[in-house]
């Protein structure tokens, strides 16, 4: 991002290992695949993981449990939805939590109606929860997102202080966000990123965002690395 002729994969002194993780399968996912005005209903407002989605999130988390990648993230960065919390939790939170401990959950019992015990907060990364890297705003009711009082009570865990406004004053009803507007985000947010001491940073957030945000790199590369970065 020094690049004077745009956005470059390599900012040398600057660079940073991200691990990019798109949320699990939602309900309004679901729903969407058999019928695309899916999208338009409020019955899918913030939706949350489903089944098959919390399997997902169980198999990555044993993943990197294995792998030993837990021990190496310094950051958890996660997008203010339900979608994206449940999986960010589920992957990079400590486990079931052990009674008699005294600490702040990750994720409340049951939050969201997962029928999951509470998530602890303990031997993982801290989690912090930020705006730019949400999903396109405006228009589905999927991507608009609940007041942060409501999330600080099921994701007690989760630093949400970066988020400015109670309410989500983001998501227009009437507006869909232009894919030059989530790129012009995305680059905000990486800049951002920057500006983080952390060396190795995982980030749960949106297919829609994460593909138009990374569309903006790689035109240095060739062409099947550039096709490799933007592959959904």
């Amino acid at each position: 991002m020094d690049s004077t002729s745009g956005p470059a994969l390599y900012p040398l002194h600057r660079c940073k290992t991200l691990h990019l993780v798109r949320h699990a399968q939602g309900h309004h996912n679901v729903a969407a695949e058999k019928n695309h005005d899916e999208y338009m209903s409020e019955d899918y407002f913030d939706a949350a993981l489903t089944p098959l989605g919390w399997q997902q999130v169980d198999n990555l988390h044993k993943h990197v449990l294995a792998c030993g990648l837990l021990k190496k993230i310094e950051l958890v960065i996660v997008s203010p939805l339900m979608r994206t919390m449940q999986t960010a939790v589920g992957v990079f939170g400590g486990g079931d939590c052990t009674d008699g401990v005294d600490i702040h959950p990750l994720m409340s019992a049951n939050a969201g109606d997962s029928d999951r015990s509470a998530i602890s907060s303990l031997n993982c990364p801290p989690f912090i929860s930020v705006e730019l890297c949400r999903e396109l705003l405006g228009v589905h009711p999927c991507d608009r997102r609940r007041s942060i009082t409501q999330y600080q009570r099921l994701f007690p865990a989760i630093d949400f202080s970066p988020i400015e406004n109670n309410e989500d004053v983001l998501w227009k009803a009437d507006i869909r966000e232009k894919n030059e507007e989530v790129i012009e985000r995305g680059i905000k947010f990486l800049n951002w990123i920057l500006t983080r001491e952390e060396k190795e940073i995982a980030v749960v957030s949106h297919s829609g965002f994460l593909y138009r945000t990374l569309s903006a790199f790689g035109n240095d590369c060739h062409p099947s690395v550039k096709s490799e970065i933007t592959n959904q």
